[in-house]
């Protein structure tokens, strides 16, 4: 397994990571998810761990904190062994005070999460949403307090737009404050838009892409086929609406070019897609999700391995899109290159 640092830090990540919003699942997205209890956990998480797999994600909405319930049991007695990343700020509740970012609520959230994951440290804590509501030096005054108690180790965000990582960013530098290392993002070949923005900034700022859903919420899993309707057992009949929008044109021309380089290279689709997007720029982990030991078994097979460059650059083709406003007047011109070297 090859590790990297995470963004501009000193922290080794895996370049695969495991997320748990299939672990304990329940409601109509995280029930359609997976429901793995605490063996069936622990059996995912030992093929992880033998495949050098040592990070592994949740959050506390995830079925209203059951999956970091879970995968606190499933580490008993290896917790040195693994990274935890977990995320906070969306609604645990109706109260007034039960979501958002504020120090109340970072405090307390930190503090349920410790114990619903039986460890004393979470290694990297991301804020679920930007809270628009709450002074961007309150929300790094209270990360910096759970920071020097040692209660988290680095932190980071999730789902920010690029001026709410900036303004954080700028706020923590001002104040001393530790500054976010992590993004977590929706990133795969059929939703590029991080690219745009994000990613440069990201690469600018010191972040380390953790990708969220890299089979585009289920997509490119080689099971859709031009012209015939979802497969009876997809997921994503419950649960598409919950994923972001997908352009049907653009997800079946790069379903093609991944069923041609799968047949040239014997990979399966998801292993394609997958090794993809560890080539790209600011990406430290990818994060898998399977609901069983087989899409584990399958989704692992994604790294020890390279695709070509006339591979990478078929699905590059493929997935590309215009880019939008302020980005293409100036990616159609040959100066913008020196004006913006590629990232590494």
């Amino acid at each position: 397994m090859e590790y990297r640092k995470l963004g501009r830090s000193g922290l080794d990540v895996p370049v695969l990571s495991f997320g748990t919003g299939t672990f304990a699942g329940s409601g109509p997205l995280f029930g359609a998810w997976g429901t793995s209890d605490v063996t069936e956990a622990t059996r995912l998480i030992d093929l992880c761990l033998d495949a050098g797999v040592s990070l592994f994600d949740t959050a506390d909405v995830y079925s209203n904190g059951a999956s970091e319930g879970v995968l606190g049991a499933a580490l008993e007695g290896r917790r040195q062994k693994v990274l935890i990343s977990t995320k906070i700020g969306l609604p645990m509740g109706d109260g007034p005070n039960e979501a958002g970012t504020s120090r109340a609520r970072i405090l307390i959230s930190v503090e349920a999460a410790l114990r619903r994951l039986r460890t004393d440290w979470i290694d990297i804590l991301q804020l679920h949403a930007f809270d628009a509501a709450t002074p961007v030096e309150e929300v790094l005054s209270a990360l910096d307090e759970v920071v020097r108690s040692g209660k988290v180790r680095y932190t980071g965000v999730s789902n920010f737009a690029g001026w709410e990582i900036m303004k954080s960013q700028a706020a923590a530098d001002r104040y001393g404050y530790p500054r976010y290392v992590a993004n977590q993002v929706y990133y795969s070949l059929i939703g590029r838009d991080y690219e745009w923005d994000l990613m440069p900034l990201s690469a600018d700022q010191g972040l380390g892409a953790l990708v969220w859903s890299p089979l585009g919420w289920g997509r490119l899993t080689g099971k859709l086929k031009r012209g015939q309707a979802l497969p009876p057992g997809s997921r994503l009949h419950e649960t598409a609406g919950f994923g972001p929008p997908v352009d049907e044109t653009k997800l079946f021309t790069v379903l093609d070019a991944l069923e041609t380089i799968s047949h040239e290279t014997g990979r399966s689709v998801p292993q394609i897609a997958i090794n993809w997007l560890t080539r790209r720029p600011t990406v430290s982990s990818v994060i898998l999700g399977a609901r069983n030991e087989a899409q584990l078994r399958d989704n692992l097979g994604a790294v020890g391995w390279t695709l070509s460059d006339g591979h990478m650059d078929l699905l590059n083709q493929a997935s590309g899109t215009e880019a939008p406003y302020p980005h293409f007047p100036y990616c159609r011109q040959e100066a913008f290159a020196r004006l913006n070297p590629p990232m590494v």
